[in-house]
């Protein structure tokens, strides 16, 4: 069952796919509406949370309070420049919320507000029970993708967001790393370990950004190369500019103005997401029609794939120059290229296959499930990372797409910076550096790049408990700053370094380089044996160390220091808050949904129930006509309580009221189902008892089977007979006389027990097996007589063996002389 649990997600900012590794490969698990994809879609109604499938198809009608798109806004701040053109696109209300975002929502008659980190963890929630009930266990591992671009704080938000949904994330792994390790593992014809590796593009454009990545593989491993990408460009561009185009052409032509309602334009958006799905496949003119679209205006418009590429030429432009991005990064040249996969709903789309192939020189590979292939990759990430699940062999080397630099404050009044991680860095990694300080000090990591978050700040981090060393002079502090598994940087550790000597030397410390201090924490097997390490000083901060005379003997102390950190994210505080909130939610969501299950209980057994008794083929005949009228009339009465004041009442009281319906309804039901399956019972107890009495007669007809059998046994088999003759004959006269409109004298379950003990009595007795006959004794002397000539057999056959040994010995000897 453990193996079960391990699973990946595909967060998409559309949709979400789960994965499962079992024992027979990889699995994408469907969700209780039967679908693979599940929408990024959370609502909230009057006493509820709606999440999935059924958000998204209550979105028209509950636009105000059905959350979607919130996967671009995690981490970020309501004044960033990426967010204020999200919500320009996006139906709900929001506010300034803990130093981030805050969405407004109408729940539980009340105004609420959650971060973009609750709704995601609300999504984690339903994606974590879809999977339960899929594989019958609990779940709490996970490996969930992450879009190669995102920052520190993106990653950092959406790990707060899965632990308030309680799950454990074992790594947050990139879409383009995830999308290779699903097409490399399973490829048998990859080129041994000291060959050439075979390097594969990979395109993924998906609902809101484009990402190219290269990767080189090799038996047992892949390596990333390089990655590029465009955040905000995806396939909702495409279909932004199709609106746009028809919001123009029906102004002209209907008069009317879509973009001033939220709910046309969103009619209209999914109206031309269709015809742009119908391009893909077809070149001819496609029609767009929408009834009731707009002032109760019908509207019709047609396109071909021309004018839609004409339209988004300069989206093309864009997707051209990211291939050429990531091609020049990955210093490959077009005869290294193996081949150009695509995943993603986006890449369908002829005129990105045609610019794949201007750019790389070779079509558009469709080997990986375009949909499914990161999730896919996240469940074997999961599986090899389990310790439950035994996985082939493979490694992962992931690259990190941005340059990483520390800075901190010199003793020498200068700054000094270093660039610790260049550009498409191995991960997970870590470097050591080594200071010289009397006292605390300031450590701050930031990108020195461009990247998508407005803010290229990392953290500060501040390393306590410096002290001076005994001699009053600065000590050595060594400083561990590192990319782990999820492609977060931080400073994960400092230590004080104490050197006691014990001989005299000569000794130069002026630069420390250690690249074999390998730390446990860098050794774990799950970071693909990353355990490279790298010392460096701080460059014009040294500490000389210089002595005359014999070498001394140093006997090193390692004294961890604490770090203060200030970086993106919630604090613990505030997560715990977060976590037992979505409890209480869940909880809510539990009551409710029995509440509703109840409702609809009694709903359904009120229209059931009537139907059948008003209608002549169902129930009108097993009860009598004065009665039936005054049940029709309970039951109608119980209709109109369930729209009026039982509307909203809790589960004990729909529970009570169904109890109440079933006191006279029930033995209605069970009149008809005993009257339906009491003569099939009957019959079978009729041929049961012509079947034992044809036993019985050929026993006494002398037949040799039974002669076995004792007469007294056999006559206890006659009475049995009779007596269940002489009960069915009773209770058929009995039923023959008994109206449908009463409950009859005999169950169907009575009659089955009769059979059953006329089966058990006649069985035991007709079915008894024969005594088995011993064979007959043969006498002591006719054996002591076989056991003789046997004897002499064996004896004369040893005689014939010695004989012709001794015969070809002789013929030896002849021959030698």
């Amino acid at each position: 069952m453990a193996a079960m649990s391990v699973i990946g997600i595909d967060f998409g900012n559309e949709s979400c796919y789960v994965a499962v590794a079992r024992a027979g490969g990889i699995e994408t698990i469907a969700n209780d509406y039967s679908l693979r994809a599940t929408p990024s879609c959370v609502a909230f109604s009057g006493r509820n949370r709606i999440l999935g499938v059924a958000a998204k198809n209550q979105m028209v009608t509950n636009m105000k309070n059905t959350i979607h798109g919130f996967k671009r806004l995690l981490g970020r701040k309501l004044n960033d420049p990426q967010v204020e053109e999200e919500l320009k696109t996006l139906t709900y209300r929001t506010s300034q919320h803990n130093n981030g975002i805050g969405i407004k929502v109408n729940y539980m008659d009340e105004e609420h507000t959650f971060t973009p980190e609750q709704i995601t963890a609300m999504l984690l929630t339903k994606l974590k029970e879809t999977s339960e009930q899929a594989l019958k266990t609990k779940v709490n591992d996970v490996v969930i993708s992450v879009p190669s671009y995102f920052t520190n704080a993106e990653r950092k938000a959406l790990l707060d967001a899965a632990h308030i949904s309680g799950l454990n994330v074992l790594r947050l792994m990139n879409e383009t790393t995830a999308t290779a390790l699903s097409y490399g593992i399973y490829k048998q014809d990859l080129p041994g370990p000291e060959e050439e590796p075979r390097n594969v593009i990979f395109v993924d454009c998906g609902h809101s950004s484009l990402q190219v990545s290269a990767c080189a593989f090799n038996r047992g491993k892949l390596k990333m190369l390089a990655s590029a990408f465009d955040h905000k460009l995806g396939g909702r561009d495409f279909d932004t500019i199709l609106a746009e185009h028809f919001c123009n052409e029906f102004e002209t032509k209907y008069k009317i103005r879509p973009r001033t309602n939220p709910r046309a334009y969103l009619r209209l958006l999914t109206e031309v997401e269709k015809l742009k799905k119908q391009m893909s496949a077809n070149s001819t003119n496609l029609p767009l029609n929408i009834e009731c679209f707009m002032d109760d205006k019908d509207v019709h418009g047609d396109m071909k794939r021309a004018d839609m590429e004409g339209l988004c030429a300069h989206l093309f432009h864009r997707v051209e120059l990211c291939l050429k991005k990531c091609f020049e990064d990955s210093r490959l040249k077009l005869d290294d290229i193996h081949s150009v996969e695509i995943v993603g709903g986006s890449t369908r789309i002829p005129a990105i296959k045609q610019l794949i192939e201007s750019v790389f020189k070779k079509g558009a590979s469709t080997t990986l499930n375009q949909d499914e292939a990161v999730a896919r990759g996240c469940a074997l990430q999961c599986a090899m990372l389990s310790p439950a699940v035994r996985v082939r062999e493979f490694s992962v080397g992931d690259v990190y797409p941005y340059s990483v630099s520390l800075c901190w404050d010199s003793p020498n009044k200068e700054d000094g910076v270093l660039e610790v991680f260049p550009k498409f860095h191995a991960m997970p990694f870590s470097k050591v550096l080594t200071f010289y300080r009397k006292e605390n000090f300031d450590i701050k990591a930031y990108y020195n790049c461009n990247t998508p978050y407005p803010d290229r700040f990392i953290g500060q981090f501040t390393i306590k408990d410096v002290k001076p060393t005994s001699e009053g002079e600065s000590a050595k502090i060594k400083v561990k700053a590192r990319i782990n598994l999820h492609g977060i940087v931080s400073i994960v550790g400092a230590s004080l370094v104490e050197k006691r000597e014990a001989e005299v030397g000569d000794e130069d410390s002026s630069m420390d380089v250690d690249s074999n201090n390998h730390n446990k924490d860098d050794q774990q097997p799950q970071e693909n044996g990353q355990a490279d390490q790298m010392e460096e000083s701080e460059k014009g901060n040294e500490k000389p160390d210089k002595k005359e005379g014999k070498k001394k003997k140093q006997i090193t102390k390692t004294i961890d220091l604490p770090i203060d950190a200030i970086t993106h994210g919630f604090s613990q505080t505030l997560l715990n808050e977060c976590q037992e909130l979505e409890c209480k939610l869940i909880a809510n969501d539990k009551q409710e949904r029995e509440r509703s299950d109840a409702r609809n209980a009694l709903e359904e057994y009120v229209y059931d129930l009537r139907g059948k008794i008003s209608s002549d083929d169902e129930l009108a005949h097993f009860v009598i006509a004065g009665d039936r009228d005054k049940y029709v009339k309970q039951l109608d009465d119980m209709e109109s309580w369930l729209y009026e004041e039982g509307e909203d009442c809790t589960r004990q009281v729909y529970v009570d009221r169904l109890s109440e319906l079933k006191i006279f309804g029930e033995p209605i039901k069970n009149r008809r189902m005993e009257f339906e399956s009491r003569s099939a019972a009957l019959e079978e107890l009729s041929h049961c008892i012509q079947l034992s009495q044809k036993v019985v007669s050929q026993y006494r007809a002398g037949d040799e089977k039974y002669n076995h059998l004792l007469p007294d046994e056999v006559t206890k088999v006659e009475e049995a007979i009779c007596s269940a003759a002489k009960w069915l004959e009773e209770k058929r006269s009995a039923l023959s006389s008994c109206p449908k409109t009463q409950d009859p004298p005999v169950t169907t379950v009575q009659i089955r027990s009769e059979k059953k003990n006329l089966d058990s009595t006649v069985s035991s007795v007709m079915n008894k097996p024969k005594p088995k006959v011993e064979p007959p004794q043969e006498p002591a002397g006719d054996n002591e007589k076989n056991n003789s000539q046997s004897d002499s057999h064996q004896n004369s056959k040893t005689e014939d063996h010695h004989g012709e040994q001794n015969q070809r010995k002789q013929e030896n000897m002849e021959v030698d002389n």
